[in-house]
């Protein structure tokens, strides 16, 4: 690398901390006159980097936000950093970021030095996350392997461990990795069996690309979120709530997630009617009850019948907790 190009890249890593480097300050980071700073400034400009400068005492240079975002340079111990913190996005769900997590740790892995990719692994594995429930886990490797392979349009072989046991080979075209609740799916065109197909990331192993490209195929369905929640549905005996929650619309809308819940009307100031998307029972039983209000169920009778069981049972707990304490010894 020329010695102007290294200090380019110098520069731009000074530029890539958000604060004003003043002209005087970055020639003595650098070793070289304030003239030679402006030329590397125009430089920068010319490649498209947005740096703006702004004159006086406490001015200085700095690099603004533009139409795209530039290649960052980190150190060491920024790229470590970085890396570990997208494994534990994509090993816990975060809502809305969970696919674009596997993709970033994909391709930074990817350009990771093997000294760093060795400390990204040893963080990895001396490092547990507490879980929140009893969630199956996925293996953040398997994550980028799958998202990797995805990007690149490329074949995927592995074994699959089916919900009844049986164990197969699978050669596939991966299409997109979708994250719900605490589970990740992988939509895939099936090559053996000719047709598209959901795996259950927990449920995979070894997974490696090929090496072959094929071409995108045109998935039956508006996107893999619509897909995975159709055939989830398909699967499952799914039911419609319709109730009257005795709260503000807007208040219940914010609590239920928005749209996606289904249809919150006013009824008056104090209350609104809940039309749900199809769920399963237990699910919209739960999402009623932590609305934290009032509530009365019109239909489906299944849902009122689920939801006078589900009382009784938390009655007798809290009944057989509250003969406990009495009997307690002081």
């Amino acid at each position: 690398m020329s010695e102007t190009s290294a200090r380019l890249l110098n520069l731009l890593s000074l530029l890539q901390t958000p604060r004003e480097w003043p002209g005087s300050e970055l020639a003595g980071r650098l070793g070289v006159t304030t003239r030679t700073i402006r030329r590397d400034i125009d430089r920068l400009r010319e490649l498209g980097y947005p740096v703006h400068a702004t004159m006086g005492a406490e001015g200085g240079y700095r690099l603004a936000a533009g139409a795209a975002m530039p290649p960052l340079l980190l150190d060491d111990d920024e790229a470590v950093a970085i890396a570990v913190g997208l494994r534990s996005a994509a090993g816990h769900t975060v809502e809305g970021i969970e696919e674009a997590s596997v993709r970033a740790l994909a391709k930074l892995e990817q350009v990771l030095p093997s000294r760093l990719r060795r400390r990204v692994g040893t963080l990895g594995t001396a490092t547990v996350s507490l879980p929140s429930g009893d969630h199956p886990t996925v293996d953040p490797e398997h994550l980028t392997v799958l998202a990797a392979a995805i990007t690149n349009q490329e074949r995927l072989r592995f074994r699959y461990r089916a919900g009844a046991g049986d164990r197969s080979k699978r050669l596939v075209e991966p299409h997109r990795l979708v994250a719900s609740g605490r589970r990740w799916y992988l939509v895939a065109y099936d090559n053996d069996r000719e047709d598209w197909r959901i795996f259950r990331v927990d449920r995979l192993s070894e997974p490696f690309p090929t090496g072959v490209r094929t071409p995108p195929r045109t998935l039956p369905a508006a996107d893999a979120g619509a897909y995975v929640r159709e055939r989830m549905q398909g699967r499952a005996t799914t039911h419609r709530v319709v109730a009257t929650v005795y709260a503000p619309a807007a208040e219940v809308a914010a609590k239920l997630g928005g749209p996606a819940a289904g249809e919150v009307e006013p009824v008056d100031e104090a209350s609104c009617r809940w039309h749900s998307t199809p769920d399963a029972l237990e699910w919209l039983a739960v999402r009623l009850a932590l609305l934290g209000h009032e509530f009365t169920v019109h239909e489906p009778p299944e849902l009122a019948a689920y939801l006078r069981a589900m009382g009784g049972r938390a009655s007798r707990a809290a009944g057989a907790a509250a003969g406990e304490e009495e009997g307690a010894a002081p």
